[in-house]
């Protein structure tokens, strides 16, 4: 695959001093991808480090493993932080390496001591081993970051070795943060074996969030694929290919028929070197455009079928060709689906038909107006669509709406043929009117939003919290009534916590602790130091329980009975035998293992699945400030605007006409009412896609929306 020219435009109008910015932004967005699921690694890792212990003949290497996966299973927070202050790191150093090509790595003076020589080279056998088998699982999205981060930087596209964000980083990161982590160097090379697909970070969501991210800032959106012609050599495809458009494929089919070669002879003497389907399609395309040009332009505003029926049996003999008589189909459906819409009044729907003629010519001239959303003639029906079904035909044809809508189709009726610049100019002012009705609703709705981005602050607290607790409690290492206490009592905890979390870091701090050490109060102690250190901690564990829980005002019997069945706990833990052998160690810590993977696997039977977002939910996130949607059933239906969606896409505010609050919802409640019927999205720009697909027999079900939703990227 190799970027396309409208790609190259999209990563040039990036400044220079922006895109190190934006490098640094996705080494941000990697970091906290990885650092979601370091939590797993580490059970993964203990647990594989445990497994290795069992299977060693070696008695010192079975203690080794055993002790390494203690350790780990022991402070699997501390190594958490270890790994991801590492990763940050070795991210942002690696990006602004690519950036700067004289940028010298800085000595951060806590690299972890090296192994020795043999192990070294053995290391550094394992990882790329490790990298390259990860590598081969994701090829394609490996290449398309290699693409775009090409693109952004005006370079060649990357290979595996120079992308900032390949695995062998991440591979590197997890050994050295072990190495920095335990503190017997004689372990420090027990866990690079272990690396590989299986046991690292996913790279998938991880390459996936990167290439998102560069397409929303419009690096390489579309990527074209790489041909061959039929001299051998290398080509480029002519129209773009997203990945989620079903409607391309049958389109390039579509049109690349009427270019196979035929053994139609060419006349007049032209050389043998010229293409003569080219030369004969070129001719019959611009004898059909001097005919329309000609055509009477009172008769635009006709029906379609009788126009098209018109132009098919008064066009010139040369006939048309099939690509060109593909248009004419294609543009009478686009026009035919918006006479029959019904949210476009019928006032405007004659003055539409002006732009049959317009339109036309403009997709005979550029077939990419059906390929590419981004074309100016096509920008122009969606924005014109998009605006119609705001119109309101009682406030008559004196509307400011009205007005501007009509200007516009005449302007464009009047000008396409001598100035094609005429679609971009309308786009232009069609644009600037929407702007400016943006900002009215706005600061109509100032203390609406307020309020709202207060709620969507303490939903983010909320969902933050439930994470938190639940990478706690996943690994079923985490006794039954404390887990139930940390899910019903220190989630608001950990809500209140983070709701604050800007006006005082320490109180999330000081919350996150407190859980830790509750955490890690309740697992067993086989060595007396440990117990001497729990009963040195256990008051102000307590005493930060409760002070928390006074926060919360909890204080029926329930609290305590928690603390009753803590302090048996506790009690349980301190008096257990003491002075185990070795082999009773395993064995415990093997029986212990088998019981959490019991517990977590009963947990996971019995939660309730996640919903898998359906097309409905990709509606509702696609839509845009300024859309219109019909609340209500059948004849009780009110046309509402979207005014204001919130930061993080939970809350969704809908006006009136008037710029009046009408409603607000959340994402799932919005979604809801879409699958039940009660709130429909007038589907606007999403109409030229609906035709396509109706003119290739393509069922697109509920994505009839999915041209407005492309629309941003796409442009």
């Amino acid at each position: 695959m190799v970027p396309s020219s409208a790609d190259n435009k999209a990563s040039t109008a990036i400044p220079a001093s922006r895109r190190g910015e934006i490098l640094l932004e996705l080494a941000v967005l990697a970091s906290n991808a990885a650092n979601a699921q370091i939590d797993g690694l580490t059970t993964r890792l203990s647990e594989a480090l445990l497994r290795a212990s069992a299977s060693c003949a070696d008695p010192a290497q079975a203690r080794l493993h055993f002790n390494a996966a203690s350790l780990l299973k022991k402070n699997r927070y501390p190594f958490y932080y270890v790994v991801s202050d590492r990763l940050g790191a070795m991210l942002k150093q690696e990006v602004e390496a690519l950036a700067n090509p004289d940028f010298q790595p800085f000595d951060a003076g806590d690299a972890p001591p090296s192994l020795e020589p043999d192990v070294e080279i053995d290391k550094k056998l394992c990882l790329v081993k490790a990298s390259r088998a990860i590598e081969n699982e994701h090829t394609e999205r490996m290449v398309a970051l290699g693409m775009r981060l090409g693109a952004l930087l005006q370079r060649n596209p990357l290979i595996t070795a120079e992308n900032p964000f390949r695995p062998h980083i991440f591979l590197s990161v997890i050994h050295d943060a072990w190495c920095e982590f335990q503190p017997d160097v004689t372990a420090h090379h027990i866990v690079y074996p272990l690396l590989g697909p299986e046991l690292c970070l996913d790279m998938g969501p991880l390459l996936h969030a990167l290439n998102t991210a560069l397409v929303k800032l419009g690096v390489m959106p579309q990527l074209v694929r790489k041909t061959r012609g039929e001299n051998g050599a290398g080509g480029v495809e002519d129209f773009e290919e997203p990945e989620d458009d079903v409607l391309l494929p049958q389109l390039r089919r579509l049109f690349s028929s009427s270019s196979t070669s035929t053994d139609k002879p060419l006349s007049n003497g032209f050389p043998a070197l010229f293409d003569d389907d080219a030369v004969i399609a070129s001719a019959a395309r611009n004898a059909l455009l001097g005919y329309l040009t000609s055509f009477d332009k009172s008769r635009a505003d006709a029906s379609l079928t009788g126009l098209l029926d018109e132009i098919k049996r008064n066009a010139p003999r040369e006939g048309l060709s099939h690509a060109d008589a593909s248009v004419l189909e294609l543009v009478a459906k686009i026009f035919e689906v918006i006479q029959r819409d019904p949210h476009v009044a019928e006032e405007l729907k004659s003055t539409l038909l002006r732009l049959q003629l317009p339109v036309l010519k403009a997709a005979l001239q550029q077939p990419e107006f059906f390929f590419k959303r981004s074309h100016p003639a096509r920008r122009a029906i969606d924005t014109l669509i998009g605006l119609c079904a705001g119109w309101d035909p009682d406030k008559g044809s004196s509307d400011p709406l009205y007005l501007l809508l009509v200007r516009s189709i005449d302007r464009i009726a009047q000008e396409a043929d001598r100035r094609p610049a005429v679609f971009l100019d309308v786009v232009s002012d069609l644009d600037a009117y929407r702007r400016r009705e943006e900002t009215t609703t706005l600061q109509a709705l100032k203390t609406s939003i307020a309020q709202r981005l207060q709620d969507e602050k303490m939903i983010e607290a909320r969902r933050a919290a439930r994470q938190q607790v639940a990478l706690r409690i996943g690994t079923g290492e985490v006794v039954a009534f404390v887990e139930a206490f940390l899910e019903d009592k220190w989630v608001p905890v950990l809500t209140l916590a983070y709701s604050v979390k800007d006006e005082k870091p320490q109180a999330l701090d000081h919350a996150l602790q407190t859980m830790d050490n509750l955490v890690w109060s309740v697992k067993p102690k086989i060595t007396a130091e440990e117990r001497k250190e729990l009963l040195a901690k256990l008051p102000t564990i307590v005493a930060s329980l409760n002070k928390w829980l006074d926060i919360i005002r909890w204080n029926d019997d329930a609290r305590v009975k928690f603390f009753n069945d803590l302090a048996k706990c506790h009690a349980s833990i301190v008096r257990a035998p003491l002075e185990l052998s070795p082999e009773r160690q395993v064995q415990i810590a093997l029986a212990l293992a088998k019981q959490a993977a019991e517990r977590r696997l009963q947990r996971q039977a019995n939660a309730e699945p996640e919903r898998v977002p359906d097309a409905y939910d990709a509606q509702v996130q696609a839509l845009e400030q300024g859309a219109w949607v019909d609340i209500g059933r059948e004849d009780r239906t009110r046309r509402l605007r979207l005014g204001w969606v919130s930061p993080l896409r939970n809350l969704y505010i809908f006006g009136t006409r008037e710029r009046q609050e009408a409603l607000s919802m959340t994402a799932e409640e919005f979604a809801q009412a879409l699958r039940e019927g009660r709130a429909h999205i007038v589907p606007g720009a999403g109409l030229i896609g609906q035709a396509l697909a109706e003119a290739l027999g393509i069922d697109l079900g509920h994505s009839a929306n999915s041209d407005s939703a492309g629309d941003k990227s796409a442009a």
